[in-house]
């Protein structure tokens, strides 16, 4: 049997911070004058902090001085931290604990691959740190999907082959990362949005025991 490797991403898929990152900007773009809505949140994930800054000046076609914007990238990541702070288990998207355990018992390597730099912190906050063989986060790469970059460096890491590599994401620019890098896309989400992966669930509740024992065995 040829070793499979799985490759999860943080926000919306194991927890949803998605909700704390729409709060945060909000209150930066209104504290310059650009109002901000779930609908413009949708169009951050997955996408960098500095991207998503230069996205919502374009949106109120703003320009800042680059002292300025490094200062709002810390007031927005600082109003960011002090709600993940507050973050414990109960926090954990439907069944994730369950798909993880599943894997972990038929002795699949698991690896993360988010754009989000507080995933190490965020793991720990919801008692998930250990179940990771490796970790790729903002921190570790130079390209925000849909570069393929963070899912080849965490496959890499737990010594699959990309070919090999299933991952599990809830953004459209991630679903084309993982395609980029000719491996098995699985969106978890709105399949309107995420009508390129592989395989689309609304959430895990949805996806079978059998499902991945299949996908661990293809």
């Amino acid at each position: 049997m040829t070793r499979k490797g799985f490759i999860f991403d943080l926000d919306g898929v194991i927890v949803d911070t998605a909700k704390y990152h729409y709060l945060a900007w909000k209150k930066l773009a209104e504290s310059i004058g650009i109002s901000f809505t779930e609908e413009d949140n949708e169009q951050l994930k997955g996408v960098s902090r500095v991207r998503s800054l230069e996205k919502i000046l374009s949106w109120g076609n703003k320009e800042l001085q680059e002292d300025k914007f490094m200062e709002l990238l810390a007031v927005k990541n600082n109003d960011y931290l002090e709600y993940i702070e507050k973050m414990d288990e109960s926090e954990l998207l439907p069944d994730v604990k369950r798909v993880l355990h599943f894997l972990l018992d038929s002795g699949q390597p698991v690896a993360l691959g988010s754009a989000s730099k507080n995933a190490r912190k965020i793991l720990r906050e919801v008692h998930l740190y250990a179940a990771f063989e490796a970790i790729v986060d903002g921190n570790d790469v130079t390209n925000a999907k849909p570069d393929p970059e963070v899912f080849l460096r965490a496959a890499e890491q737990i010594g699959v082959n990309p070919a090999d590599a299933i991952v599990f994401e809830d953004s459209l620019a991630g679903v084309q990362a993982a395609n980029i890098a000719g491996m098995t896309s699985i969106g978890i989400g709105n399949p309107k949005i995420l009508h390129e992966a592989d395989y689309v669930f609304s959430d895990f509740t949805e996806m079978s025991n059998e499902f991945l024992h299949k996908l661990i065995h293809q």
